[in-house]
């Protein structure tokens, strides 16, 4: 039972993640059923990551097409107001600030407003990029999340230990 909650708690945060929402597209959020790629960098949820980040993750995705594993991007860059506004659904969704902030950062805390983080799907994607990732420099950060991933390897290819959340 423990393990179906925690299932159903994580495939909660990501469809909250992907959740329409009225933000413009020029704040970061995807339109329902839109779907990029690392090379869309016309749209600005690609378009503004930080350019290390962004060349990682476009070579990632490179090489996990050579694999047969076609690498989407849910999101990326997000302006302060959709971060705040996906806290305020967070807490709307699990009932307190303190349970939403197990998926959400705070805008201020958030490296998604800062450009430097991605969340990747499409099928396996985010267990090639697991295996695989940190040659790019790309880590999974949080326990909870499969799917968010930063720049944050060492020079020596090392990925940091895992967060349990995005509370920290």
């Amino acid at each position: 039972m423990r393990i179906a909650m925690t299932v159903g708690v994580v495939a909660a945060a990501a469809t909250l993640a992907l959740a329409p929402t009225a933000a413009a597209d020029s704040e970061g959020a995807l339109a329902d059923g839109q779907v990029l790629t690392a090379f869309d960098t016309q749209d600005p949820a690609i378009g503004r990551l930080d350019p290390p980040l962004l060349a990682a993750i476009q070579h990632a995705t490179t090489a996990a097409a050579a694999d047969g594993v076609t690498m989407t991007i849910n999101s990326g860059w997000r302006s302060p107001e959709f971060q705040q506004q996906l806290l305020d659904q967070a807490v709307q969704t699990y009932g307190s600030m303190a349970a939403a902030r197990q998926y959400v950062q705070t805008p201020e805390q958030s490296k998604h407003v800062t450009g430097q983080a991605v969340d990747v799907g499409g099928p396996g994607a985010d267990q090639w990029l697991i295996a695989n990732g940190a040659r790019f420099g790309l880590c999974r950060i949080y326990a909870n999340e499969l799917w968010h991933f930063e720049l944050a390897a060492d020079p020596f290819g090392t990925c940091p230990p895992l967060l349990p959340n995005a509370a920290g």
